[in-house]
């Protein structure tokens, strides 16, 4: 049986806007597998950014709890959240969040920077992600100089230079026309299906949890449905928006 990655019990989440409570999550329980690729949906105020801050360690439940690997980031301080993050996380955002005025390859290395990994080696390791993500040859351009679908691809080798545990990705494609949504999403199939790596992904486009393997669908706080996924490739994707 695959191992569990990650496991949310009983989790909940309260914030307090003046005199109101806002339950942005709910009693969940979920559990993900090394190797999964999992599709987060919901509408807006459902709760899946809150639910996503959580497993990046960005945020903590009010009450149950959250585990990445066995690890439970309720009493760690924030510095320690911050090795976790570097060494066991990869992020992924809409916006990209690369530095303009530093190199695609500068970029990429960021994460090993911050892990004290030496200089020689970073370059290597850098190289090598970007040239996974089909950036061979772009290592020295600028965010200026990268198309939209080419500063993704950077955000995705940055993610992954440390070898994390899981891959967490907020609307990906969301700054992305259909044709490089298309490139992003076969990235992230070869990424979970070839490496093996368990990616985590927030979309509210269903064309673009087609590609995961597991879909689950958030409403008020809660999961209202959590299915395997008959998984699309990128020619049916295409076939499909003819």
């Amino acid at each position: 049986m695959s191992e569990t990655v990650l496991k949310a019990e009983n989790m909940s989440k309260t914030y307090i806007m003046g005199k109101r409570e806002v339950h942005a999550l709910s009693d969940l329980n979920l559990q993900v597998k090394r190797g999964e690729f999992v599709a987060v949906m919901g509408p807006s105020g459902s709760g899946k950014s809150t639910f996503m801050n959580i497993l990046g360690f960005l945020d903590r439940p009010t009450s149950g709890q959250y585990l990445l690997e066995g690890i439970n980031g309720e009493n760690l301080s924030m510095d320690e959240l911050a090795e976790i993050r570097n060494r066991k996380i990869g992020f992924v955002f809409q916006g990209f969040n690369l530095l303009s005025r530093t190199s695609a390859l500068e970029n990429v290395e960021l994460p090993l920077v911050y892990a004290g990994t030496p200089t020689h080696k970073r370059k290597e390791i850098a190289k090598r992600a970007l040239s996974e993500v089909g950036l061979k040859g772009r290592e020295h351009h600028h965010p200026s100089q990268l198309s939209g679908g080419e500063q993704q691809r950077v955000a995705i080798a940055r993610a992954l230079v440390n070898q994390p545990s899981i891959l967490l990705a907020d609307e990906p494609t969301g700054n992305l026309d259909s044709k490089t949504s298309e490139e992003i999403m076969t990235i992230f199939q070869h990424l979970n299906q070839e490496i093996g790596i368990t990616i985590i992904m927030i979309t509210h486009e269903q064309d673009i949890a087609s590609f995961a393997k597991r879909n689950i669908l958030f409403k008020d706080g809660r999961i209202v449905d959590d299915h395997p996924n008959s998984v699309r490739t990128a020619a049916s994707w295409r076939g499909g928006r003819k």
